[in-house]
């Protein structure tokens, strides 16, 4: 019985110290490359893959991240207002619908293999 991966872990809570100084205000996970975030493209590239649901486990300072999922209903408002349903339809891609994503907390830096 062959059973389909359906879950995926991403472990992110590391400090981005590859990245200084853009890191130290903003989560290497968030920092764009050309037109999104590179967490974007993992996301993208899971879905294609057939994952439906994702846990990102995170530290401190990741806020960016899970405000970057919520939905943002304002701004959708705004877009569909103006007429720019191009961009609505980009900003809908990168919605997650509550329970397709969790958030756990990482509290001490102990490598990937605690994570």
């Amino acid at each position: 019985m062959k059973k389909k991966v359906t879950k995926a872990i991403f472990p992110v809570a590391g400090m981005g110290t590859r990245f200084l100084p853009a890191t130290k205000s903003v989560p290497k996970e968030i920092m764009t490359l050309v037109d999104k975030p590179l967490v974007q493209y993992a996301i993208d590239e899971a879905r294609e893959a057939g994952i439906k649901e994702f846990i990102f486990v995170t530290s401190r300072g990741k806020g960016a991240l899970e405000d970057y999922f919520d939905h943002a209903p304002q701004l959708e408002q705004s877009l569909r207002k103006s007429g720019k349903t191009e961009l609505l339809d980009t900003l809908k891609s990168t919605n997650m619908d509550s329970g397709a994503i969790a958030y756990i907390r990482q509290h001490k830096a102990l490598g990937l293999g605690h994570a």
